[in-house]
Formats: C-alpha cells, structure tokens, sequence
C-alpha cells in the first residue's frame, strides 16, 4: 500500500527528470543563439563572420547573466540580439512549462498504474493453473487445487480488473508457458510441495507465499520481464509486493469466504493531493528559499549541489512552507532517509545538517506554520 514516504520518491523521481529537461532547455536556447548568428552559407552577400561571432558572444553571455539572476527578458541596444534572446527565454519557459506538466500527469497515472502491476501478479497464480491442469504427463494436484490459487481462479473483481488494465497474460501465453516450464516446475519448493499426500493450510499458504516473493517477484525471468515493462519497477515492485502479502495473510483458506483484493490507498483523493502539491510547490521554489540553501552549503551555488540533493533540499523546503499538518521533524526524517537511499554516501550527513538549519531559519522567520495536534513543538 501506498505511503507518504513512496509518494516522495514518486515526486522526486518527477523533479529530477524535470530539471533534466529544463537543462536540455538551456542547452537549446544556447544553441538557438548560435544559430541565429551563424554565418549563412546560401547569400550572395559577404558574411561578415567576426562581426557575427562577437554578437553570439555578447548574447550568449547576455542569455546566460539573465538567466542565472533569474530573469526573463533583456534589453540591448543591438536589436537582432535583444530580440533573439527574448524569443529563447519565450521558448524556454513555454517548452520547461509543457515539461513540467507532462510529468505531472505522468506522475499521476505512474502512481494508479502500481494498482494494475498488482493486479498483473495476482493473476499470474491463475494462469499458471491453467498450464497446470492442461498438463497430463505430471500431476499438479496439490498446485491447482490450492485454496488461495482457487480462490484467485474464481475471483470475480480480479477477472474483471485484469481484462479492463489489460493485465490478464492472454496474450502473453507462449511466454506464461515458458514461465511454468523453465522456472515454476524446475523451482524445488515446487516440486516438494506436488510431493505432500495432504498439504494443510498453513502449507498451502506458505507455498504460495513462496511463489509470489521468491519466484514471481525474485530474481527471476519473471521479475525481469516487469523490469523491462515498468521503469520504476525497483521502487514499485515493493508496493506490489505489500499489496501481495496483504492479499494472501487476509485469505482464510479453510473458510468459504471471497478473497479480498486491496486498494493501492486509504484515500487516494488525499494522496493524489499531497504529490500534485509537493511537486508543484518544489518546481516553482521561490528564489529566496534556492538562495537559503545557497547561503547553507559553505558558499557553494545551488547548481553546483549533486542534482539528487539540490532535489531533496528543495522537496523538503516546499514541503516545511505548504504542509501545515506534517510535523518538521517528520520532514526532515524523510528527507534525510530519501538522501540515503537515492544520493551519494555523504550525503546523509549533509541534508541532515542543511534542513535543520534552514528549518530554524523559516521557524523563526515565521515562515513554516503548523497546526494541529502534536504540532506545537513545530510552531
């Protein structure tokens, strides 16, 4: 199931991709300039190829003084390079704005697509029934009678789910099959467990614990086929996999009772709204909040940082304005762990020692708010 700390990932995973655009967006504008002055080879008249580099010159250092003072438009005396610089600020920010919206919506679906990955595991068990039971050289009665592979077969919600996300393997067949042969039947848990006179629930459910975590979702052609089908598998896989257990752990197998698929969120309104917030209030970070980490990192500009950590800094700034409900030093924990798992090995240290100070700065700036119960050690 999904939790806050996942949601960060998800948002950060966004910025970091964002910011790689907007630095392939400079790079264009930089080479739009060039362009503009380079010396066209189809006139008849004489180019004047010194005068043209000198303009290039001057408006690339023009280009490049605006921007990094965060400016958008110039003024110059020599119109061509006034009006070439303003038209690659114009592209700039309507090509980083299309960007930055493209991920947005594609964090968004990235997030609800977790729920169709796990719709695409449950349905695996059912499939390779299916191989199971069509199998007449081998008996795989203990394998297709299995209370939760059965209660899985005979899942309604799961049928339906499955043909509506298009995860329901039926044309993926000859690849399913290949899957039963080459890792299930050669698994040896597999094998003992075809071997028992009389498998008891408990073994039942052990078993197909097994195949989820070990086979389905271990290091296995199975898994590596998610790999190469969902880019963030590595952080999403460990969704997937909690759903999973959730699903198996509820199940009574001695009972009659339906198996209860689980929902990806407690309340996805509420989560769709914490990472649409945080992604949009750390893209856009004022510039007084950039020029606070800046001012805490021993002198060093904020685009010298490693991309990761000047990603992290600004989450957890966006995140200390405009969430009143989140304690700070709940942020900062959450930040620090994020350095841990996704930055370099200094890293750790580094964020801890930055987002205390600037968390001190704000508080006493009266800039982070808080509210609600617990909070007033935050205030």
């Amino acid at each position: 199931m999904l939790n806050r700390r996942s949601l960060r990932i998800k948002v950060m995973q966004s910025l970091f991709a964002l910011q790689q655009c907007k630095d392939a967006n400079y790079e264009l504008c930089i080479d739009k300039i060039s362009e503009a002055f380079a010396p066209d080879l189809n006139s008849m008249e004489v180019q004047d190829k010194a005068a043209l580099t000198l303009q290039k010159k001057t408006a690339i250092k023009l280009f490049e003084r605006a921007f990094k003072k965060g400016e958008t438009s110039v003024d110059h005396e020599d119109v061509k390079i006034k009006k070439t610089v303003n038209e690659c600020f114009q592209f700039y920010e309507k090509q980083s704005n299309k960007d930055s919206d493209f991920f947005l919506k594609n964090l968004i679906s990235e997030v609800e697509r977790i729920y169709d990955h796990y719709i695409a595991v449950l349905s695996l068990l059912p499939a390779f029934a299916e191989i199971a039971e069509a199998d007449k050289k081998v008996s795989h009665k203990n394998f297709v009678n299995n209370a939760w592979i059965t209660a899985l077969r005979n899942h309604e919600e799961l049928k339906k789910d499955a043909l509506k996300l298009g995860r329901h393997w039926q044309d993926k067949a000859d690849r399913v099959k290949g899957w039963f042969r080459d890792v299930i039947r050669q698994d040896n848990e597999y094998l003992a467990y075809l071997d028992k006179k009389s498998p008891t629930s408990e073994d039942q459910k052990k078993f197909v614990n097994h195949i989820f975590k070990k086979v389905i979702l271990g290091k296995t052609v199975i898994n590596e086929f998610f790999e190469e089908e969902v880019l963030r598998w590595a952080e999403d896989k460990e969704i997937v996999k909690g759903l999973v257990e959730k699903t198996v752990k509820s199940f009574d197998g001695e009972s009659q009772a339906t198996l209860t698929l689980h929902t990806l969120s407690v309340n996805w309104d509420e989560d769709k709204e914490f990472i649409e917030k945080l992604y949009k209030k750390a893209s856009s970070l004022d510039d007084k909040y950039k020029e606070l980490i800046a001012n805490n990192t021993r002198n060093w500009e904020v685009d010298r940082l490693p991309l990761t950590d000047r990603m992290i800094l600004e989450m957890a700034i966006a995140e200390l304005l405009e969430f009143p409900s989140i304690p700070v030093k709940v942020t900062i924990n959450e930040y620090i762990e994020l350095s841990k798992n996704y930055s370099t090995p200094k890293s750790r240290q580094f964020i801890n020692g930055i987002l205390d100070v600037i968390a001190k700065e704000l508080k006493e700036k009266g800039d982070v708010k808080k509210s609600g119960r617990g909070l007033m050690d935050n205030k």
